[in-house]
């Protein structure tokens, strides 16, 4: 990662791809963490053709995902009976606290771009969606 001093004294940096890191595991999905500020986590999320994640919730932290590629399907809400579909060029906004899961309803792998804001542990992993 580069950073360099603007006039301000902030410093802006730069994440090249092939520095992110594998992080914040859910199971059906690769996630890896370009920026994370403490109070700002910025990414990506790739998924495999078909795959369905695991339950999770972000904590403290409210999400915005913008699907670069392929397609996402969202469940949420109580016995995870709510849903869409979205695809490239879509934005999706996840509340904090909000338990969810995606899936990739396509034959083809999909991309995310996520930026959550918030504080805490990124991602919680449960063992099902919100109760009835």
């Amino acid at each position: 990662m580069t950073q360099v001093s603007g006039g301000s004294g902030a410093a802006v940096t730069h994440s090249p791809a092939a520095a992110h890191q594998v992080a914040d595991p859910t199971p059906g999905m690769v996630r890896r963490v370009a920026v994370d500020t403490g109070a700002m986590w910025t990414g990506t999320a790739e998924t495999e053709p078909g795959m369905v994640s695991g339950w999770h919730h972000h904590g403290d932290h409210e999400s915005s995902i913008y699907v670069v590629r392929g397609a996402l399907h969202m469940e949420y809400g109580a016995g995870g009976s709510s849903s869409f579909d979205a695809v490239a060029g879509d934005v999706v906004h996840v509340p904090a606290w909000a338990i969810h899961r995606e899936s990739n309803p396509t034959d083809a792998p999909s991309v995310l771009a996520v930026v959550r804001c918030g504080n805490g542990v990124p991602t919680v992993n449960v063992d099902g969606p919100a109760p009835v």
